[in-house]
């Protein structure tokens, strides 16, 4: 498994007249955490699309446990627990100190640039079987 750590801070454009996070905006927290996981093992996402590849969400759900106010320090714990091989998916963590505010998880299918189904590229297969064999 791998595991990636980020913190965002929220901001004020990002939460309703109540001050709490309106839901929607946990989706892209969750895409900080996971180019921040692809980037942290060598992997960013701009040299995938360099390479000719894109990773649309196929899947995306979310887990709303308590909410997340204006300036709150966030950490975004992204989990990859299975090795990819056509997909990737992975599980996201929203947490506020040791509060754990929100779950998801998303799922992601490499495509070339017409958005057809592709394999994934040699460096990301060759970079994830060792992660995943060590």
């Amino acid at each position: 498994m791998i595991t990636s750590r980020t913190t965002v801070t929220v901001r004020y454009a990002e939460t309703d007249m109540m001050g709490i996070v309106y839901h929607a905006n946990y989706l892209p927290w969750f895409e900080i955490g996971r180019t921040t996981l692809l980037k942290e093992q060598g992997l960013p996402y701009t040299e995938l699309e360099k390479l000719g590849y894109r990773l649309p969400v196929l899947e995306v759900s979310a887990k709303y446990l308590r909410p997340a106010r204006y300036d709150d320090a966030l950490t975004i714990i992204t989990y990859l627990r299975e090795k990819p091989l056509l997909r990737i998916r992975l599980d996201y963590e929203v947490r506020h100190g040791h509060d754990l505010l929100a779950t998801g998880e998303s799922a992601h299918a490499f495509v070339d640039l017409q958005g057809r189904p592709v394999r994934p590229p040699p460096q990301f297969v060759t970079k994830m079987a060792a992660l995943f064999s060590a």
